[in-house]
Order: structure tokens, then C-alpha cells, then sequence
């Protein structure tokens, strides 16, 4: 009689140089139990020194596995149709030197970004006008707007990134979150449709 196995693929899954990719590793499996521990078993690919750092596992790879070792099993496929297995290398010490610079970098060029948008906006001007408004006088220097404001200005950054440090305010994500995700979207969809070349298919120049 023949059975079903349902086979939900994974979207990104990361793993160690020459590693074993198991078919658990990369695919979510429904089955009887005696056939899903044998299927949660089955070598899907072997990690080489000739593998990038991205390779892709497509559905039909696995459905192809799946049926030359069980033939009597039927594959329904839910969801996405490739993995993206990420081979993480490992990662270099950060030198403090350069940390520190990178770090003068950002927070210099962000200071001025800021002092430049405050400029062309004229917002002391701004500043001194609304002084003026509420007290009567004129001051070149109004700090009962200047200092709270950029109290405000500090506070609305943490508020916007959701971030203190590493601890997080509230689970919500921070737009910043947000366009990172979106990002990381494109990034993996264009991945696929350049890695994967059983997704494209090209006339051979004579």
C-alpha cells in the first residue's frame, strides 16, 4: 500500500565546514514513525573545500532521495521549495584598533549628519523665534528649548531603534529590523535564482 510523506522545506538553515546535511536538517518531515526516523537519516548533501559559502537544496533533490531508497512512498511538498544552506566559516578576532575606528567613523558622521539637517532646517532660529513667542525676549541662546530638545532627540533614537545596547525595549521590531529583513528577503531570492541551476535554463553558445 502506498504511503504518504508530507516534506516542508526549511528557509536557511547554517552549517560547519565539511559537515553532513541530514534530510532533519533542512526539511520539516511528517510521517509514520518507523519510515521518518529512517528518512530523518538520509545524507543530503556533504559539505567540500569546492563549496562556496552558500549552497542550495532544492525540493526535487530531496523528493528524488526519497523515492530511490522508498518506493512505495509518496512525497507531497508544502511550502518552499529550496533550502539555503549557509556554510559558516570560522570568524576572524576583530582588532580593537580598527573597532575603535570604525566606531570615531560612525559616530562623527552621524554627528554631523545631524548638525548639517539642523542647519538647513534653521532650527535655532526656530528655536529663538519660539523663545521669543512665549517669554517676550530675545536670547541667542534659548537652552529651555535647546536642552530638552536634545534630550528628545536621544531619547526618540532609542525609541525608534527599540534598543538599548543589546537589551531590547519591547518585542516589536525596529523599522531598522524591518529593512534588514527585507533586505536579507531580496538577498536570499536572488541567491536561489542565481545558485540554484536547475532554476534557469541557458542556450549554450556554439
Amino acid at each position: 500500500m502506498e504511503k504518504t510523506v508530507y516534506i516542508r522545506m526549511r528557509h536557511r538553515v547554517q552549517v560547519r565546514p565539511h559537515d553532513s546535511v541530514f534530510l532533519k536538517d533542512v526539511a520539516l518531515i511528517i510521517a509514520e514513525d518507523h519510515i521518518c526516523s529512517q528518512l530523518k537519516e538520509i545524507v543530503v548533501h556533504k559539505v567540500t573545500d569546492q563549496d562556496q559559502n552558500i549552497i542550495i537544496i532544492d525540493a526535487m533533490k530531496v523528493v528524488d532521495l526519497i523515492t530511490r531508497k522508498f518506493k512505495e512512498i509518496e512525497v507531497q511538498t508544502i511550502g518552499p521549495s529550496q533550502t539555503i544552506i549557509e556554510v559558516i566559516f570560522k570568524k576572524k578576532n576583530v582588532s580593537f584598533p580598527l573597532f575603535m575606528l570604525i566606531w570615531f567613523l560612525l559616530f562623527f558622521g552621524a554627528a554631523l549628519t545631524i548638525m548639517n539637517f539642523h542647519v538647513d532646517v534653521s532650527m535655532k532660529e526656530v528655536h529663538q523665534r519660539l523663545y521669543t513667542i512665549i517669554t517676550g525676549k530675545m536670547s541667542e541662546k534659548p537652552l529651555l528649548f535647546q536642552i530638552p530638545y536634545s534630550l528628545g532627540l536621544g531619547l526618540g533614537m532609542i525609541l525608534f531603534f527599540n534598543h538599548v545596547f543589546k537589551k531590547r525595549i519591547n518585542e516589536e521590531p525596529s523599522p531598522l529590523e524591518v529593512e534588514m529583513f527585507n533586505y536579507q528577503q531580496d538577498l536570499d531570492q536572488y541567491v536561489i535564482m542565481n545558485e540554484n541551476k536547475e532554476s534557469m535554463k541557458q542556450l549554450d553558445d556554439d
